[in-house]
C-alpha cells in the first residue's frame, strides 16, 4: 500500500512537472561561443618551440642487462640476487573419488 502510494505521488509530481512546463512561456536557448584565438603581439619575431626528439625504442646499448639471480661463483663472491626466492609450491593430497 505504502508503495502504491509512492508511485502516485511520484505520478502527480511528474504531472505537475510537465503542466508548468507546457504553461511557461519558452525562453530561447543561447549557446555561447569562444572567442576566436588571437595571435601574441610580436609572434612572428619569436622562436618556435623545440621539436620533440626522435627516439628509435630500442634498448640503450651503454647498459648490459644483468640476470635477476647470479651464477654460483658470484654469489660466493657476495653478489646478492635482485628478487627474493620463487615461493615452495603448495600441493595438496589428491581428490578422491566419490
Amino acid at each position: 500500500m505504502f508503495a502504491a502510494a509512492m508511485v502516485a505521488a511520484g505520478i502527480v509530481i511528474s504531472g505537475l512537472s510537465v503542466a508548468q512546463l507546457k504553461t511557461s512561456k519558452p525562453d530561447p536557448q543561447v549557446a555561447q561561443a569562444t572567442q576566436p584565438l588571437q595571435s601574441t603581439p610580436g609572434a612572428d619575431t619569436k622562436p618556435s618551440a623545440p621539436a620533440e626528439p626522435t627516439t628509435t625504442g630500442a634498448r640503450p646499448t651503454g647498459i648490459s642487462p644483468e640476470p635477476a639471480r647470479p651464477d654460483a661463483d658470484a654469489q660466493k663472491a657476495g653478489a646478492q640476487p635482485a628478487l627474493p626466492p620463487a615461493p615452495a609450491e603448495k600441493s595438496a593430497p589428491p581428490i578422491k573419488d566419490r
